[in-house]
């Protein structure tokens, strides 16, 4: 937060207003600092305190809410490409599944035929996607009811 500093006598001050009476005025820059850095207190023209206590430093409670903001959208990213990382997931499962189906109905991933004899179109027609994914031909059963 930006504040308005002068210089009074060579010395840089502070100028603050009273929370209580709306008074402008003035306070010593190291004086400020150190009641903000350590807890202390200076008075308005009136006599009312203002500072900060002991461990309420404000920079140091800007810092923990920097850093807590940062926690935050980095859990929000890490689950969020963790929900991508399970739909990608379950998109090739059941891309997969499908074509498990498919093939053992005798539909051939290639060419998308339908062939009684897999095994042997896929040996003469597709051999490079034999070798490709390192699978073995295995001749289908056929079910008789």
């Amino acid at each position: 937060m930006a504040r308005a500093v002068i210089m009074i006598g060579g010395e840089r001050h502070v100028i603050t207003q009273c929370g209580t009476c709306a008074v402008w005025h003035t306070v010593p820059e190291i004086v400020y600092e150190s009641h903000r850095r350590e807890g202390g207190f200076h008075h308005c023209p009136n006599g009312h305190q203002r500072g900060w206590d002991k461990g309420t430093d404000a920079i140091e409670r800007e810092n923990t809410r920097r850093e807590r903001d940062q926690l935050k959208q980095q859990i929000a990213r890490v689950e969020e490409e963790a929900s991508q990382a399970r739909e990608r997931a379950e998109k090739a499962e059941r891309a997969t599944k499908k074509l498990k189906k498919r093939t053992a109905a005798g539909t051939c991933p290639c060419c998308q035929r339908t062939f009684a004899n897999m095994s042997e179109h896929m040996k003469h027609q597709h051999p490079e996607f034999v070798s490709e994914t390192g699978a073995k031909v295995v001749p289908l059963k056929r079910v008789t009811r």
